[in-house]
């Protein structure tokens, strides 16, 4: 993983938006809490959310937490004039590896446990113990593909798209929004998913 964003830690934000289709509308779906919500994001990546968040809900702290030191780079320097409320971690994410600083209120993974090939399951498992009791668990991903090149194709690049996700975030949390859309005239489809913690 480190490897691989290495390089493309140079072109992400210039590139991903063509196909990681629904990461706003979810930022904007996100539960509007109190004044001292604490939002983490698993697999940050350049800091493209936790810019969006800072700047959309002022009284918010944030953690941003991924594996790659390039991406990092990326999110410290877009986040660097609310550093004072964002927190980045360089560290994997699963079951006895890293622990947040403090439970969150909501943790959002975006487009990055597709890409947790081993450990999705036990990053989901360490998102719902990071999570204060009634915290959000906000996810959006891809979802599945009729397309067997295009599935070869995100092998490729490390990414598991058979609608493996859904079923286990419906089974750790209470759903409160799910919604699965298509992406560039169906050739995959994408997932949005909130769930509680009770």
């Amino acid at each position: 993983m480190k490897r691989y964003y290495k390089w493309h830690a140079v072109l992400y934000d210039a590139t991903r938006w063509t196909f990681l289709f629904g990461r706003q509308a979810m930022l904007r779906r996100l539960p509007a809490l109190g004044s001292e919500t604490v939002v983490a994001e698993v697999g940050c990546g350049t800091g493209r959310n936790l810019l969006h968040l800072a700047r959309m809900h002022p009284e918010w702290r944030l953690v941003g937490i991924d594996v790659s030191p390039d991406m990092l780079r990326k999110a410290s320097k877009a986040t660097s004039r609310y550093s004072g409320r964002v927190q980045l971690f360089e560290q994997p994410y699963g079951a006895d590896q890293f622990r947040l600083p403090e439970p969150a209120d909501i943790i959002l993974f975006s487009y990055s446990l597709t890409m947790f090939n081993p450990g999705w399951e036990a990053a989901i498992e360490q998102a719902r113990a990071d999570l204060k009791p009634g915290g959000f668990l906000a996810v959006v991903d891809f979802h599945d593909t009729r397309s067997a090149g295009l599935n070869w194709w995100m092998q490729r690049h490390n990414v598991r798209i058979d609608a493996h996700l859904l079923p286990v975030l419906a089974k750790q949390t209470t759903a409160v929004f799910q919604e699965i859309r298509k992406g560039w005239g169906g050739l995959w489809r994408y997932f949005m998913f909130i769930g509680e913690k009770r």
